[in-house]
């Protein structure tokens, strides 16, 4: 299970970055139209992804289907909504407001299920016992 860790690790290292990298661009131009998008990066991207890691790290779920399905929904997940929430909030290009809506509920949809999937495993047996 380490190289879940390692996976959801480095995920959440660049979600660090580009968020920080969104909040010097807002300090410095004093524009906050990235506001919720900084956010949701830091909070969805880094933080969950790095939590994640710590648990795969700490603990070994016996189940490895249910693990696999946790850490791939994740990272669909946390790129899907972040992503889907730039498309839906800045407009960068001139898309279909229901395949914007579409491309931002799915994403948001993928990292629920991740959270499910993650609530399920803390009851479940690890390797440990």
């Amino acid at each position: 299970m380490n190289k879940y860790s390692k996976v959801l690790l480095r995920f959440s290292a660049a979600f660090a970055l580009v968020g920080a990298f969104l909040g010097s661009h807002m300090a410095g131009s004093g524009g906050y139209e990235f506001k919720t998008i900084h956010a949701h990066i830091l909070v969805v991207g880094w933080l969950s992804l790095f939590a994640w890691s710590v648990f795969y790290k700490v603990f070994t779920p016996a189940n490895k289907i249910l693990s696999t399905l946790h850490v791939c929904s994740a990272i669909i997940g946390a790129i899907g909504l972040t992503s889907g929430m730039w498309l839906y909030y800045v407009r960068p290009f001139d898309l279909n407001d229901t395949l914007t809506n579409v491309f931002f509920i799915v994403g948001g949809s993928i990292m629920l299920l991740s959270f499910a999937f993650f609530f399920i495993l803390t009851f479940m047996k690890t390797e440990e016992e």
